[in-house]
């Protein structure tokens, strides 16, 4: 089951309905018990970094959140999902994220060319993360299958700078170079919205919902230690 955690934000019913295209099980839910439980998460978004850091909070989201992803459940951020995800914002100042990745939101620079937000589509120029023997590009993995250059639809005002270049997935240009997709261990995000891209964005949701759960996650490293310590 893959859990679409509900805490007002717009845009859940849209990332529930491209699932269950796909044929996959989906629950929007803000009860710890069943987003600990799910096999996959989503954190979706549309709106404010600081309002939707509040209601995080309200609902007593934060702390699952950070268990899910310490548990190895893959975990996706989409949007301002994937925002959220790091430790501030240009958009609201004073507000902290999550700091689950290391980078930081900034305001996407006036350019008389373009008109901000940046909506509409865009493509992608995907980072390989590897050579298989052949010497052929490994991209990452929610990638398998996705053409470089492929288009997929955005809507944002503000864009990630990640501190570190190695968890960018994938970019695109809009007046300067947006970090919009990222993998760390079982974390993923993208500023973009899968769930609006099409075929690509279908392929994209696919192969999240593919990913297993890693089993070296610190929630098992410390049980193990827990265990070994009373024996």
């Amino acid at each position: 089951m893959i859990a679409i955690i509900d805490y007002d934000a717009g845009n859940l019913k849209s990332v529930e309905k491209a699932l269950v295209y796909l044929g996959k099980e989906a629950l929007i839910t803000r009860n710890p018990e069943e987003l600990l439980a799910a096999d996959h998460v989503i954190l979706p978004g549309v709106g404010s970094f600081g309002d939707a850091m509040e209601k995080l909070h309200k609902y007593n989201l934060v702390d699952t959140i950070h268990k899910i992803v310490q548990q190895g459940t893959p975990f996706l951020g989409i949007c301002l999902g994937l925002q959220l995800l790091f430790e501030r914002s240009d958009e609201s100042e004073g507000a902290d994220g999550l700091g689950i990745l290391s980078g930081e939101i900034l305001r996407i620079p006036p350019n008389d060319d373009l008109k901000i937000p940046h909506m509409g589509w865009n493509s992608l120029e995907l980072h390989p993360m590897a050579q298989d023997q052949e010497g052929n590009h490994i991209y990452g993995r929610l990638f398998q299958g996705v053409e470089d250059n492929s288009y997929v639809y955005f809507v944002h005002s503000y864009y990630l700078k990640a501190n570190e270049e190695k968890i960018v997935t994938a970019s695109t240009q809009y007046s300067t170079n947006i970090h919009a997709s990222v993998e760390q261990d079982n974390v993923f995000a993208c500023q973009f919205h899968p769930e609006k891209s099409g075929h690509t964005g279908l392929k994209i949701l696919e192969n999240f919902a593919n990913i297993e759960k890693i089993s070296n996650s610190k929630e098992t490293a410390q049980k193990n230690a827990s265990s070994e310590e009373e024996q």
